[in-house]
């Protein structure tokens, strides 16, 4: 639909040829949902944009309570008209899995990219082939991570379409956005493989610019997903880079509980991390806006949500990949036809459960691959049977599995032996992280292994043993904690 127009942009900034019928079908189409009727007499169903930034810390959002500094305007002002999950918790604290999860509502172990640099497989039934099955086309701009990068012929930059999830009309990505761009520099890719690149602009805004040019051309009903890479680090560098001026407001500031007492890379890094985050809520805005001024304001669905949290160092040698608030607790905001109800939900959900929330919302039935559940009932209040847990991977750093619950964060590693390696998946697994959510909601003393919580730790093993199951692994062995924790 849209990539001919894109193929006639080529690599620079400049801007697109406009085809006068395909710019009056958009002004016809505003007018009409504007006046609140369909175009050309048709039911036109809800967009849905997605918009995923990438190491975005959920106490950054004021809306949850915990930060006072007024980072995120626009997303609270979101999060007021719309609804705001209070308790969205990632699958796996690691870009590529956690990306998995959101796109096929698989947990890891199903959809196969349990670390990063396997790809998804080209057969895999994503929330963007069921749209296009429905109808709608399915637009991708900015950080993919879901194509094989490994071997001869793997990609840090362009993505061939068999890996791209579905995302089979407008294509504007790179699979790994921090190794082919810098923040001010760098390069996306088109359908064709060619470099679109940019310079002396920040990339957030550059991704932006695209998703402009997008929306004076497309037809309704459409998917997006708006990719960004800020608010990560840039890797080669391991700074945390925003737009200038941008850091200097935030020096000395607001420390999150969770950091304060514990040694890490915070000291010298939040004042630019949250430059980074303001920026981002920036962009929403701006995001939002284009679609107003396009005429897509009122029957779009926006998603706000990032992949994993950030400790900063704090927990292991790097910043996330760990079972901790700061990893696995992301922002998760939803707005628009059926979310616009100024409401807060409580109740636990997860990336698994993204596509088939947004399948329900557009009255999609979610197929039988995904695992995730629909959240539309809880933004009804319809909250009978909700099972009030998720259940989540580790890979990398360790191999392990874990729980988190309203009360519990519990988790199980395999042991590091000689040799040792991160896999898949384990046959036995050792307690190793359990915390009191309610008398220690900062995570500062790990209860593993202590004799008052064994009765608690014995029927989260249960638990967690039955969710491994159902997840798709065999049961494994979890053993008690081997020796208190500090």
């Amino acid at each position: 639909l849209f990539q001919a127009g894109a193929r006639r942009q080529g690599g620079g900034n400049g801007g697109m040829s406009e085809e006068t019928t395909r710019r009056g079908w958009v002004r016809g189409a505003a007018a009409a949902l504007a006046a609140g009727a369909p175009a050309s007499g048709a039911t036109v169903k809800p967009n849905i944009v997605v918009i995923i930034s990438d190491q975005f810390r959920a106490d950054n959002l004021g809306a949850l309570g915990r930060n006072p500094m007024n980072l995120t305007p626009h997303l609270d002002a979101m999060a007021r008209r719309g609804t705001l999950f209070r308790s969205a918790i990632c699958n796996q604290p690691v870009c590529a899995p956690a990306r998995g999860c959101m796109f096929t509502g698989q947990y890891p172990s199903t959809h196969g990219v349990w670390k990063n640099g396997l790809g998804l497989r080209p057969s895999a039934t994503t929330l963007a082939t069921e749209l296009r099955q429905a109808g709608y086309s399915a637009n991708y701009i900015g950080k993919w991570h879901l194509a094989p990068d490994e071997g001869a012929k793997g990609s840090r930059g362009p993505v061939d379409a068999a890996h791209r999830g579905g995302f089979l009309d407008l294509w504007e990505g790179s699979n790994e956005l921090e190794f082919t761009s810098h923040p001010f520099e760098g390069d996306l890719y088109d359908g064709d493989g060619r470099a679109i690149h940019f310079s002396n602009m920040y990339r957030a805004d550059f991704m932006t610019a695209r998703a402009e040019r997008f929306l004076k051309n497309v037809r309704a009903p459409f998917f997006l997903t708006l990719s960004y890479l800020e608010v990560h680090h840039q890797n080669d560098i391991d700074k945390f880079v925003a737009p200038e001026g941008y850091s200097e407001r935030y020096r000395n500031s607001w420390t999150p509980e969770d950091l304060r007492a514990l040694p890490g890379t915070w000291r010298s890094q939040l004042a630019d991390y949250y430059g980074c985050v303001a920026k981002m809520d920036e962009t929403v805005g701006r995001v939002l806006g284009l679609l107003d001024e396009n005429g897509f304001g009122k029957n779009t669905i926006v998603v706000f949500l990032s992949d994993h949290g950030c400790h900063f160092r704090t927990r292991n040698t790097e910043y996330k990949r760990s079972p901790h608030e700061s990893s696995i607790h992301i922002p998760l905001i939803v707005s628009g036809p059926g979310f616009d109800r100024s409401i807060e939900i409580s109740e636990l959900v997860s990336q698994v459960d993204l596509a088939p929330t947004l399948l329900d919302a557009v009255g999609i039935r979610a197929p039988g691959t995904m695992q995730g559940r629909s959240a539309l009932p809880l933004v009804q209040r319809k909250t009978e049977g909700w099972r009030n847990e998720v259940y989540f991977e580790m890979s990398e750093f360790v191999t392990g599995r874990g729980l988190r619950t309203p009360e519990w964060t519990y988790a199980a590693a395999a042991p590091k032996r000689a040799g040792w390696k991160p896999e898949r998946a384990s046959d036995a697994y050792v307690e190793y992280i359990m915390y009191d959510l309610k008398a220690d909601p900062f995570q500062q003393v790990n209860l593993a292994g202590r004799a008052e919580t064994r009765d608690a730790a014995a029927g989260l093993r249960e638990r967690l043993m039955e969710r491994i199951v159902e997840a798709g692994d065999a049961k494994p062995e979890i053993e008690p904690a081997w020796f208190p924790y500090p």
